[in-house]
């Protein structure tokens, strides 16, 4: 804890800055990984190579002397200002809920009471802009805290605290308030350049609704100085990418993507149909077997394949499906299907599906899978499921004959 700081704590919307603390005595760096306020305290995070401890217990004793610096991300933060909050508030009537700088270089947003729209958008994004071509002016104005005459802190239906406000829990003896010149008085304790004139300040073209069911709440997402460079650095490297990858220009990758997702959606629909009528003809073969069982007897099979889609119990319950739909008559069955990818490893799964005529022979069956072959799964009724966790060798289909001849 230090007796004055240029390293802002995390809280208010702002992420913690960065920097390097210097003893004066030994001229030895310490690198500040973050910080945090406790009442009216910013309390420094130091790094401490291994050993080192009661070195940094020695350097940092009361009274010894220190000099404090920004590490490079503290600075590029400092190109982020409540210039938008006070454009929403003052030219469209929207109080700023909530805010958040987030991590570098991730966007940031204003939390406002609805969504905006396009037309909204471009307005205050223009004359922020405006503001920030003529080089508006940023200073800090300091007086002694008088928390009775601070004014409280206006309250919505929803019990949302809107407003300028000082948190509670603080404790410090001076207000700070940021002024924009012409713009904006705000009570604030972030960090800020002496000037906008380098803000370059840039809104993402939509709002994101919150996903609360009881608020017409939404995010709208900005980007400023450095955050706005390297986005728009990473978005054309993305665009290049994915025009390299399509072959084509890059103003024809959305219709070049459109054509990508409905020939895909148009090959699934061509597999599911082709799946169905396998699973048909494999459930007609599995009927022409059964055919053959004679005097009553319990019809008994197990089929092992391969298949490496993700959706193998689909194609198995469908294989189910058409046999069931198949069996008119009362000769009782009882068929075990198992589906293994291809290449297999220690974490590879291996589907198990169970049905049959007898809930009970199911059930019985079922429960001996897990106990004899460590399959975990359940059911209810004439169909059970599980899955095998590693791989399935020739071991285990031995192991299932067993298991099925004694039922």
């Amino acid at each position: 804890m230090l007796h004055d700081t240029v390293i802002f704590p995390e809280g208010g919307g702002q992420p913690t800055d960065t920097g390097i603390i210097t003893t004066v005595a030994d001229g030895i760096t310490w690198e500040v990984l973050q910080a945090k306020r406790h009442g009216g305290h910013a309390v420094h995070y130091v790094r401490v190579k291994e050993g080192e401890t009661d070195k940094a217990l020695l350097a940092f004793s009361p009274g010894a002397k220190v000099t404090v610096a920004l590490g490079q991300e503290g600075y590029d933060r400092r190109y982020d200002h409540h210039l938008l909050s006070a454009l929403l508030e003052s030219r469209l009537e929207l109080p700023t809920l909530s805010w958040s700088l987030t991590a570098y270089p991730s966007p940031c947003y204003v939390e406002i009471p609805r969504g905006m729209t396009v037309e909204e958008v471009s307005s205050v994004q223009n004359e922020a802009n405006k503001l920030v071509f003529e080089g508006r002016r940023v200073h800090i104005e300091v007086e002694e805290l008088d928390r009775a005459q601070e004014k409280p802190t206006t309250v919505l239906e929803s019990g949302r605290a809107v407003g300028r406000g000082l948190p509670d829990d603080y404790t410090g003896g001076v207000k700070r308030v940021v002024v924009i010149d012409g713009i904006d008085r705000n009570p604030c304790c972030g960090t800020h350049l002496p000037s906008i004139h380098n803000l370059q300040l840039f809104l993402l073209p939509h709002t994101d609704a919150l996903s609360r069911s009881n608020t017409t709440n939404a995010r709208l997402y900005f980007l400023a100085g450095p955050r706005l460079i390297n986005y728009l650095t990473s978005s054309h490297n993305l665009l290049t990418s994915t025009a390299s990858i399509l072959s084509c220009g890059a103003l024809q990758v959305p219709e070049r993507v459109n054509q990508v997702v409905d020939e895909r959606r148009r090959a699934e629909k061509r597999l599911g149909d082709v799946e169905t009528e396998l699973a048909r003809h494999l459930a007609n073969e599995l009927m022409n077997e059964k055919a053959q069982t004679t005097n009553g007897d319990l019809f008994k099979k197990i089929i092992h394949r391969s298949d490496d889609s993700g959706n193998a119990l689909g194609f198995l319950s469908a294989v189910s499906l058409a046999f069931t739909t198949l069996s008119v008559s009362a000769e009782p069955y009882l068929i075990i299907m198992v589906s293994s990818p291809s290449s297999q490893t220690a974490t590879s799964t291996t589907i198990v599906l169970l049905f049959g005529s007898d809930d009970k022979k199911v059930k019985e069956t079922g429960d001996a899978l897990k106990s004899k072959l460590g399959v975990k799964g359940g059911g209810k009724g004439l169909k059970w499921s599980g899955k095998y966790t590693g791989v399935w060798r020739e071991k285990e289909n031995v192991a299932l004959k067993v298991l099925l001849d004694g039922i």
